[in-house]
């Protein structure tokens, strides 16, 4: 008898739930298949975009990716960047441990610093702090793809060649650390600390000097301060860019029919 009320309804505070689990429908014992928001093999379904911008690129109206930098369109789906640089190589530069102070103790979650870049002009930079390493990261690849820009080369002398050195000297900074890129002659190499010096490869400069100032052992205001140099290159027009510019409609006035229509589920 006593086994017969410990299998069905249990014994103190247990009120008689002690069968939940095992029927199947009720309680946690029963569960079964994945959990998660609703992320069903959404990789293996392909992508559905959700903006306008990534409706125009799966049809195939927009056809690079300089087309939305001329518009400033923002980039909000990764898929996109993929879509038009299928040749990005990511490197994970820094992972750190980041401490939050709370009632309960000291709450510890991991900080990752990926950068990314296809050696031919295109560089993003993503940071992202979550409770395990493999999230910090992936979330940190993602952010990095919606954070590619255009990187602007040239000369050093002679307009011979291929561009291979940053157009001018350019200047970036965050926190305490100041970065520096100024023009080098070809064959110079990348004279730079490791740090920054991987960045500027997967830009796809060849040929840089670089200036440092500031807590440069700060990895991640290094990698920043980088970056924003980087994107500085951009920042200013030279006489080779003052030819008068013929505007034309964006892509959104462009296909606003076509935006108008219901998006075609595809599932």
């Amino acid at each position: 008898m006593a086994d017969n009320a410990a299998a069905g309804r249990g014994f103190g505070r247990g009120r008689g739930r002690g069968d939940r689990g095992a029927r199947g429908d009720r309680g946690r014992g029963g569960r079964s298949g994945p959990r998660g928001r609703g992320r069903k093999d959404d990789e293996s379904k392909g992508w559905v975009p959700v903006t306008k911008l990534g409706r125009l690129v799966q049809d195939g109206k927009i056809r690079s990716i300089e087309e939305v930098y001329l518009f400033s369109l923002p980039i909000k789906e990764y898929q996109i960047v993929d879509f038009f640089l299928p040749k990005l190589k990511d490197e994970v530069m820094k992972i750190m441990p980041v401490q939050k102070q709370t009632r309960a103790g000291q709450r510890t979650r991991f900080k990752a610093f990926v950068i990314i870049g296809d050696f031919d002009g295109h560089v993003g930079l993503g940071v992202k702090c979550s409770k395990e390493v493999a999230a910090a990261i992936r979330g940190a690849i993602i952010l990095a793809k919606l954070s590619v820009i255009p990187v602007r080369r040239g000369y050093w002398g002679s307009i011979l060649g291929e561009p291979h050195t940053v157009p001018a000297k350019v200047t970036g900074k965050c926190g305490s650390v100041t970065a520096r890129l100024v023009p080098a002659p070809r064959g110079t190499g990348i004279v730079a600390a490791p740090v920054p010096k991987k960045l500027i490869q997967l830009a796809g400069i060849k040929d840089c000097y670089t200036t440092t100032r500031g807590s440069t052992k700060t990895q991640g205001n290094f990698l920043k301060a980088t970056f924003m140099a980087i994107g500085n290159t951009y920042g200013f027009l030279t006489p080779d860019l003052w030819a008068e510019t013929g505007f034309q409609k964006s892509p959104y006035q462009e296909w606003s029919d076509f935006l108008g229509k219901k998006a075609v589920k595809r599932y």
